[in-house]
């Protein structure tokens, strides 16, 4: 693109605003993002698929940040990089957004059939379903567009069926009545991994139930009063010998004055409540276990919405939780309400709707994941799989060695409808099949009947949206329906997964337990955790909190680079991230700082001149060889971080080499000697060439800035694009410790010399003498060699170098790693003057420090005052005395 820039034409300032939407345009329309498969090494990398409802927020916008820097540096080592997009149908949360929209014009989804209500839900998801992804380029995510999948699209569809039908036939899946999650606001069922247990304020009632046949009472506890209704027995444990005598014999349940057995089984914790519990088998999944084993009635006292049924006999058709505060008030005027304490307990809600969930008794399909779980533990165990952090291999291992069954059936219409069609109305009267001309040959075959198209109906329900998106890696390439094929062998396995650890089970293990059972191979290679991002008090962000700033509106003030930036320098895998919008501004801030050390170096540059030589420093020059140096440790250090996936350190430390290294020391040492005039055309050449190896550093992390600067330093074709530029090679000899410490050395003596020029108000520009006493010979000789550095960055009149000097009478001094530096005060500055200000100041701290001291040995102040306002004081005393120290230093220097 031919894009020569003149001095004249360079903004002062950065301007991300017109930069972003340029080069993303440009990148797209030459094909930058696509990728075919050819003779290059492939990286592949599928999008954790956003749900189609959704809008870009802080979590996306870090974890897609992530996955960009992953595949823009896989670029330019030379891969054939593909990232695949795409959206997941959700269904749970989209079919609560179009009842939802359905519900402001009157409508409810019972009057509609199930195909008016998914045009509905077409429609919706065409109008919002692409959102997401079109933010995400604002970002500058660099996904290969022309791939994007949904989960519900014909292909995908289609692949997930055939994966339920496979499943059925190898006796994975199975139809049974179990007690499973439910969530009655969606009203459908959930998953174990659909539900979120929170720590919650909860009261336990204390309730009497009467023996029969006596005047006995038995008290238990429960937090559900409201399941009373549906008690079938009390149960104590045998070894209680509080209840002993009660075993065998008859309770009466209150309110509804159902007779109930008393029975003994060791489930029962002898020291929660009273030690008896009310056996509620339809409503909790250990009472249903108790029930089974004890052969009890099972009474749903539920609505699929959550009022109470008819079987509940009492406050039909009343909500659940106004159910609770009837049979509560009607516990008490029996006087049968003991009493109330008040508890924490673990209260689970739906992961989607955040209502309160509901064990219930109902008829699902589930997966067996035992068998199916075992080489998806094992390929992570044993690293085949790598997860970063390990850490979370623990609770990998922990959810996989305790899996249970899979729940995957919902009661919904958004979503793939399960294969199974009925053809009567007993347990086992159905088939499986892909079609109902299929379905009516299997069911006239197994029924013995000659049954019309009439005689069958499909199963009204969905699958699990995560029994979709299990497949994703395979299915995005086709590998399920055409498992063979040229992009599934190309691009599978994938190499990185960028996700959250919360869907570590949602997601994660299932895909890996997919990859072995479906192509025998791992999905993925490398699996990298992102933290949540939370605001400074800790809390996740989120919308309804109002704690969460829009992402779209942080690009627009600080510029995309400015935000990514932002995000990963605080962003280490696994941990949460504190977000805080000064990081953004930090960010931006960056991005100004290389954009004036562009202009700087731009503005030296005679007109019309490119420099286009490989970079070739002046081997006698230590600056050149320690930045040489430099710029190579940094490229080895970086190649670690992003292999062990260390990101935000890799950002740091090409932030310290750019910032640091490059613009405060690097810059400054190749300025013409005399004020105003240009950088010589060799180091201005070298500068140009060692510039633009930062800007390929930096390319992943800042990509806009990174390639409108390469752009304009040259005049460079599309296929030169700093896109597609060559991510620097390391080259191990040229990293020299021996330069980087002597270096290191000048920096810290220069450094030692700035702040002998504050402390004794010594102006930048006033000439000093500098004498150095070396540790020995060699750094003597050294220093001697470089004493051109010294002046270029001090005013310096003599410069003296030795290991025999002595330190000069009324000077100021320093220590640097063993070697001492001396500078002459006598005639810089007013000693008289300058003496009598120390000590005044000296004497005014001493005052200070009496009254801070006088109030710290008041016992009654401190023992009564507010522990913030003592640590104050203590503060105030330990910073004095520290003055106090430093100036009495500063002073014998004087003497």
């Amino acid at each position: 693109m031919n894009n020569t820039t003149t001095r004249q034409e360079i903004p002062k300032q950065y301007e991300p605003n017109a930069v972003e939407e340029k080069w993303y345009s440009f990148w797209e329309v030459n094909g930058f993002f696509h990728s075919e498969p050819d003779e290059r090494e492939s990286y592949s990398m599928v999008i954790p698929p956003p749900n189609v409802t959704g809008v870009l927020h802080m979590g996306h916008m870090l974890n897609n940040t992530i996955q960009d820097v992953l595949v823009r540096r896989a670029r330019m080592l030379g891969k054939n990089a593909c990232w695949v997009p795409g959206t997941d149908h959700a269904s749970i949360a989209t079919e609560a957004k179009v009842v939802q929209k359905l519900r402001k014009q009157g409508i409810t989804k019972a009057d509609l059939s199930r195909e008016e209500f998914l045009e509905h839900a077409w429609n919706w998801t065409e109008e919002h379903g692409g959102i997401i992804l079109q933010q995400l380029k604002k970002l500058g995510a660099s996904c290969d567009w022309q791939r994007t999948r949904f989960t519900l699209e014909d292909d995908l569809y289609d692949a997930v069926i055939d994966c339920f039908i496979e499943l059925y036939d190898r006796g994975y899946i199975y139809r049974g009545k179990r007690m499973i999650n439910w969530d009655p606001e969606a009203q459908t069922a959930l998953s174990d991994e659909e539900v979120i247990h929170r720590e919650v304020q909860s009261k336990l009632y204390h309730v009497r139930y009467k023996i029969k046949g006596g005047d006995n009472w038995v008290t238990i506890a429960t937090t559900r009063p409201e399941t009373i209704l549906a008690d079938t027995a009390v149960c104590v444990n045998p070894k209680d010998e509080r209840y002993q005598d009660l075993v065998g014999k008859t309770a009466i349940v209150p309110v509804v004055e159902r007779e109930v057995p008393i029975i003994a089984d060791e489930y029962v914790d002898m020291e929660f409540g009273t030690g008896c519990l009310k056996i509620t088998p339809a409503h909790d999944q250990n009472d249903y276990e108790i029930g089974q084993k004890h052969g009890l009635e099972i009474i749903d006292m539920l609505n699929p919405d959550g009022t109470l049924s008819e079987a509940a006999e009492h406050y039909v058709g009343e909500d659940r939780f106004e159910a609770r505060k009837s049979i509560i008030k009607a516990l008490k005027d029996r006087d049968q309400l003991v009493e109330t304490e008040e508890i924490s307990n673990k209260v689970g809600y739906s992961e989607r709707t955040d209502a309160v969930i509901e064990p219930r008794l109902s008829l699902q399909w589930f997966c067996k994941m035992d068998e199916l779980a075992k080489p998806a533990l094992d390929n992570v165990m044993n690293d085949n799989i790598q997860f970063h952090p390990a850490k979370f291999k623990n609770s990998y291992s922990h959810w996989m060695e305790n899996i249970r069954d899979w729940c995957i059936s919902r009661q919904l219409w958004w979503g793939q409808r399960i294969p199974a069609w009925y053809y009567g109305d007993g347990a086992e009267e159905y088939v499986i099949a892909k079609t109902k001309e299929e379905a009516l040959k299997k069911a006239r075959k197994k029924s013995g009947n000659d049954l019309g198209e009439n005689d069958i109906r499909q199963d009204e329900d969905v699958l699990d949206t995560w029994f979709s998106s299990w497949l994703w890696p395979i299915t995005v390439f086709d590998g399920f329906k055409n498992p063979d094929n040229e992009e599934i062998n190309y691009y599978y396995p994938t190499d990185d997964l960028v996700t959250a650890p919360e869907i570590m089970f949602f997601w994660v293990a299932r895909m890996i337990i997919a990859g072995y059972e479906f192509r025998d191979e791992k999905p993925f290679s490398n699996v990298y955790y992102t933290g949540i991002v939370r605001d400074s008090q800790r809390r996740k962000m989120s919308k309804s909190l109002g704690n969460s700033p829009d992402p779209l509106k942080l690009i627009e003030q600080y510029g995309a680079d400015g935000v990514r930036v932002g995000m990963l320098f605080s962003s280490p895998a696994g941990n949460d991230l504190l977000f805080e919008e000064n990081l953004c501004e930090q960010g931006r801030n960056f991005a100004n700082k290389i954009w004036n050390a562009f202009r700087f170096l731009m503005m030296n540059r005679e007109e019309g001149k490119e420099y286009s030589s490989p970079l070739k420093i002046d081997e006698d020059n230590l600056a050149d060889r320690w930045m040489l140096s430099r710029l190579h440790e940094t490229v080895k250090a970086i190649n670690s971080d992003m292999e062990s996936f260390r990101i935000n350190e890799a950002l740091r430390k090409v932030y310290s080499l750019v910032w640091d290294d490059f613009c405060d020391w690097y810059i400054e040492l190749i300025k013409a000697d005399e004020p105003g005039a240009k950088i010589p055309e060799d180091k201005l050449n070298r500068g140009f060439r060692i510039f633009e190896e930062l800007m390929k550093l930096l390319h992943p992390f800042m990509p806009f800035i990174t390639e409108e600067i390469w752009q304009r330093i040259g005049d460079r074709d599309t296929k030169n694009a700093m896109i597609v530029a060559q991510w620097p090679e390391l080259d191990e000899n040229a990293i020299s410790e021996t330069d980087s410490d002597l270096f290191s050395a000048i920096q810290s003596t220069i450094s030692a010399i700035r702040n002998i020029r504050a402390e004794f108000n010594v102006g930048p520009k006033a000439e000093i003498d500098l004498k150095i006493k070396a540790k020995n010979a060699d750094i003597a000789s050294a220093l001697q060699d470089n004493e051109w550095i010294f002046r270029k960055l001090q005013n310096i009149g003599t410069f003296e170098v030795s290991t025999e000097l002595k330190k000069p009478s009324t000077s100021a001094s320093a220590v640097v790693e063993g070697s001492e530096i001396f500078v002459p005060l006598e005639g810089l500055i007013d000693l008289e003057k300058e003496r009598k200000r120390i000590e005044d100041e000296i004497d005014r701290l001493k005052g200070f420090l009496k009254s801070v001291n006088k109030k710290l040995d008041n016992e009654q102040f401190v023992e009564n005052a507010p522990e913030e306002v003592v640590q104050r004081e203590r503060d105030k005393k330990d910073d004095t005395e520290t003055s106090l120290k430093k100036l009495n230093e500063i002073l014998h220097e004087l003497e």
